[in-house]
């Protein structure tokens, strides 16, 4: 167990089982960012405040969902001035992302010092690829998980990716708002055919804009020269596409009321027409839809 920041310690499971440790530092919080129950190691007597994130040490597991109630815990710790306990199994990888994400929200500190800071103290800590993604993500977001951002978005749904199609069906919470039902002063897409409304400007999920032609070079084809461009809105799923969507990897995107064809989607990912790789893919043709702004109110 080690001291990494001001009544912040930093630890391994066996550390639980060192009473006479944890109360030389007045430890009264135990965070486990574990996939086994820590109940079992916690010593007998007095208890602590505890808080248990169940999640495997592996790149494709989710920690940044739950970096923001995990730094809530620490500071309530301190607030009530006793200390916490941070630890995963071994005290390297699950454990040390927690506590990087602490210092990065703590001090507004970029990934890279932070964790830097975090191995000039512990040398032995190895942040997994996929952990370290996600805190490059939480530095974006401003050291705060915002669930609007596209970004988040886009997350959130290379993690379906990751377990599809084992999943029965897509979380309920990922779809955005069928906007034929429901009123909004937003920008708004309809399909150019019948004018149904399809999707807002909150749900697209830009990305950056790839290599133009030298992407598509294996494709062989006999005009791409010069720059390309998106000629397609990549989205995140909505309401409506719930059915296509339902047990299969890829499909067509066709429009709920007239069902002409508007696009495509892939779990898998697609690939833009500027070049730009983009995993998974929901993305509805420009030349399928008419754009929709609100005039302002005249006075």
């Amino acid at each position: 167990m080690l001291q990494v920041d001001p009544g912040v310690y930093i630890g391994a499971a066996a550390d639980l089982n060192d009473v006479q440790a944890l109360s030389a530092a007045s430890v009264s919080h135990v965070l486990s960012v574990d996939s086994v129950d820590p109940g079992p190691l916690l010593p007998a007597g007095p208890g602590f405040s505890r808080k248990w994130v169940n999640v495997l040490d592996e790149a494709t597991a989710d920690l940044l969902s739950h970096l923001d109630a995990c730094c809530a815990f620490l500071d309530q710790a301190l607030d009530g001035g006793g200390a916490a306990l941070v630890h995963c199994q071994a005290g390297r990888s699950r454990s040390a992302t927690v506590v990087t994400a602490y210092l990065m929200k703590k001090y507004q500190l970029g990934f890279s010092e932070a964790y830097l800071k975090l191995k000039t103290l512990k040398a032995d800590v190895q942040v997994n690829s996929g952990f370290q993604q996600q805190l490059q993500l939480y530095e974006d977001m401003q050291w705060e998980v915002d669930t609007a951002s596209p970004a988040y978005k886009q997350y959130r749904l290379m993690k379906i990716a990751e377990r599809y199609p084992e999943l029965q069906q897509v979380p309920r919470e990922v779809f955005a708002l069928d906007p034929a039902h429901s009123r909004s002063s937003e920008v708004s897409y309809r399909c150019r055919k019948c004018s149904r409304t399809l999707f807002r400007d909150s749900s697209i999920l830009g990305h950056p804009v790839g290599d133009g032609a030298s992407a598509f070079i294996h494709k062989k084809s006999r005009n791409m020269s010069g720059e390309l461009t998106c000629t397609s809105y990549f989205v995140e799923p909505v309401l409506w596409m719930e059915q296509a969507l339902l047990g299969v990897m890829n499909g067509q995107l066709l429009c709920p009321k007239c069902s002409s064809k508007l696009g495509s989607f892939s779990w898998y990912g697609d690939q833009c027409s500027c070049g730009r790789w983009v995993t998974p893919a929901f993305q509805l043709h420009r030349t399928r839809l008419d754009e929709i702004r609100q005039l302002p109110a005249q006075k």
